[in-house]
């Protein structure tokens, strides 16, 4: 029980100064005028002030508190490499008894793990989380259990008491390390990109090791090729990527006998292959109201070089105008048919009839460029039906349709055949549709299927839109010339534009368009593989870890021709996945974890954060160290022990407030002080008055 003396005044305090003033120069008038009694006149002031103030005495019944020493444990990815667990076990069991054995004083142990994504070890923000949820006045002392590579130095709280860290690891301790410190997250097919790798080496390096390493490089899990190369050096490395799309490049530096861990040694990097400049001819066969769809998406994409030609005088037309006053462009056709064929990766014919502008050899140089490779879309008119089609010509060898010579004249709504609802084209494309469907197209060339996929159909099912493959190449029959309604919205329109991107992209292998595809994608170690096709359900896929084991994931149907699911991956690092013929490579984590960054175990990372309260940095190889207590601003860690600060914290539980005096005696030894002032005076007064008589 301890006690104390408060004032709650009956006036506001400026009233007690007044009055205390007032009084303290009445009793020094009452001194400087030689007045007997003025020591007892300013007792009885003094006594009237304090009950107007109204002193009271306090009492608290308190309850000691136990001191609280909180533990931190680190738990990350680089503390369970070599004996670090072992290590840091011993040391928890040895801080755990210590604190037992110290009086009136508890333990509080947190466990930091890996933070979500490439944080690293989270250590200051799990302590200052820890020092939120304990009063900060019993918090006697802080110890961290960590091999000193924490990543958020700058969320260091204000700490209440003696901070010290239990380094795990040894001296001896060294690692070596692949660094990629420049890699573009893109790169243009056929261009070298240089790609910036670094081996580094940390703590006691054995002499035989050190100076160069053997680095091996695969692209897609192909079999790697190896190298060796300098440590410590910067090492310029060019790269052309082999196709479009995703690229997984992976560098492994050889592990060597005494190397702290090789999860450092190994580094992925994704790079998307893009095309630089696609180049499109688009030969137009006259002007009609369709041309403009084709050059407005050609021309809406800056990454497309579009070459467009439309013939406004066919040979056959003769009007009498001098050929020198003509202003038309003469139509290069050997330079882009023969020379120049090869440079483009698409041609689209726009109503195109053969009227003797491209001789038939040139036709078979466009039939060759598709089997060499090349991709062609036609888009047929009415003259597709007539004995000028270019069906007729070299290039109708290689169509997937034959012209039935007929023409529909009549409104219709395409539709998507079953097919063109799993092709990656035409796929989704319904959900696209206005309120009322799809708007009507007004003709329809009459075709027959011969091969090929048909993923959209006209006029009593027949074939409106066809896509083959042709040896290396590709090529693509639309059988109208009207979709430049849905573009206009007619009777709401249509997904023109997000149809013909598609088509051209796919025209274009563009790889996220490929029919029979299998891919995968990661949200930090959830992998998601998704298979599209064409075809019947796929199997399961079966998943290479980086250490060798297989795991095989069914795949349920999401959508018509798509086929996923999730898998939560075990650890980082590169997977290969195969289903049947296909199989790509996925990598998880960053190239270079930041856990992995600085594997040797060090305190000078967190010296800053222990210095002020003057705690202590200890390895644990040395000795577990002893728990003493010692006063507040003293030294808190020397060889071989650490100090906790007693906090003397505790818990009040009753508190009782009583009047020091009644009022009324308060009144009584004012008035009585007062009194007894003016006998006195009164006294020496009377005895004055007679010596003088």
């Amino acid at each position: 029980m301890t006690g104390s003396l408060i004032f709650d005044p009956l006036i506001p305090l400026w009233g007690i100064y007044a009055l205390a003033a007032a009084a303290l120069l009445l009793v020094g008038f009452g001194l400087i005028r030689g007045l007997a009694g003025w020591a007892l006149r300013g007792l009885g002031a003094v006594a009237l002030l304090a009950a107007l103030a109204n002193p009271s005495l306090q009492r608290e019944d308190r309850e000691p508190l136990s001191d609280i020493v909180i533990a931190v444990v680190d738990d990350s990815a680089s503390q369970r490499i070599a004996d670090r667990p072992a290590q840091t076990a011993a040391a928890l069991a040895r801080v755990t008894a210590e604190v037992a054995a110290q009086e009136n004083t508890e333990l509080r142990v947190v466990h930091v793990g890996d933070a979500e994504g490439d944080l690293g070890t989270q250590l200051m923000t799990a302590l200052s989380e820890a020092l939120a949820e304990e009063p900060r006045a019993r918090v006697a002392g802080m110890i961290l259990i960590t091999d000193g590579q924490a990543h958020d130095l700058a969320a260091a709280p204000k700490l209440p008491a003696p901070l010290h860290v239990l380094l795990t690891g040894h001296k001896t301790d060294w690692d070596r390390r692949l660094i990629v410190k420049n890699a573009p997250a893109f790169a243009i097919l056929g261009e070298a990109v240089t790609l910036t790798l670094r081996i580094d080496d940390q703590g006691a390096v054995p002499a035989a090791v050190a100076g160069s390493a053997m680095i091996s490089i695969a692209v897609d899990g192909e079999a790697p090729q190896e190298y060796r190369v300098p440590v410590g050096e910067d090492l310029e490395l060019p790269v052309t990527l082999p196709h479009g799309g995703m690229n997984v490049l992976q560098f492994q530096v050889a592990t060597m006998e005494g190397e702290l861990t090789d999860r450092n040694n190994a580094a992925v990097v994704q790079i998307n292959g893009v095309r630089d400049r696609l180049r499109v001819l688009l030969v137009s066969g006259e002007p009609h109201a369709g041309e403009r769809v084709w050059r407005n998406l050609l021309k809406s994409d800056p990454s497309v070089d579009l070459v467009h030609f439309t013939i406004l005088r066919p040979p056959e037309k003769q009007d009498g105008i001098p050929v020198d006053e003509l202003s038309l462009i003469a139509f290069p056709t050997r330079e882009l048919f023969v020379e120049k064929i090869d440079e483009f990766d698409l041609i689209i014919f726009d109503r195109y009839r053969l009227r003797g502008i491209l001789p038939s050899s040139y036709l078979q140089n466009v039939r060759d460029y598709v089997k060499r490779g090349g991709t062609v879309l036609v888009a047929a008119g009415p003259e597709f039906g007539g004995a000028d089609s270019l069906w007729r010509s070299a290039l109708g060898e290689i169509m997937p349709v034959e012209a039935t010579s007929r023409i529909y004249e009549q409104g219709f709504k395409p539709e998507l055949t079953d097919l063109g609802k799993r092709h990656p084209v035409t796929q989704g494309l319904e959900k696209l549709a206005p309120a009322g469907g799809w708007g009507r197209w007004f003709r329809e060339i009459g075709m027959r299927q011969i091969s090929g996929q048909a993923v959209m159909s006209g006029i009593d099912g027949q074939p409106l839109l066809v896509l083959d493959r042709v040896e290396k190449g590709r090529i693509a029959v639309l059988g109208s010339d009207q979709m430049w309604l849905w573009g206009r919205g007619y009777e709401g329109g249509g997904p023109q534009l997000e149809l013909l991107r598609r088509l051209a992209h796919w025209m274009m292998k563009e790889p996220d368009l490929e029919e029979e595809a299998l891919v995968a994608s990661a949200v930090g170690q959830r992998l998601t593989v998704t298979r599209r096709t064409i075809g019947d359900g796929p199997g399961p896929v079966t998943i290479t870890a980086p250490d060798g084991t297989e795991t095989e994931l069914a795949l349920p149907e999401v959508a018509p021709g798509r086929y996923s699911a999730q898998w939560d991956a075990p650890e980082m690092g590169l997977y290969r996945l195969t289903q049947g013929d296909l199989s790509t490579v996925m990598a998880l984590g960053p190239s270079a974890p930041k856990e992995f960054e600085e594997t040797i175990a060090s305190g000078d990372k967190l010296e800053p954060v222990v210095a002020p309260l003057r705690g202590g940095i200890l390895r644990l190889e040395d000795g577990e160290p002893d728990i003493r207590r010692v006063s507040e601003g003293r030294v808190a860690a020397g060889r071989g022990w650490i100090g906790i600060t007693p906090r003397r914290a505790y818990l009040t539980q009753d508190i009782r407030v009583a009047a020091l005096l009644p009022g009324w005696i308060w009144l009584l030894l004012a008035v009585g002080f007062a009194v007894l002032g003016w006998l006195v005076e009164g006294r020496k007064g009377s005895g004055k008055a007679r010596v003088q008589g």
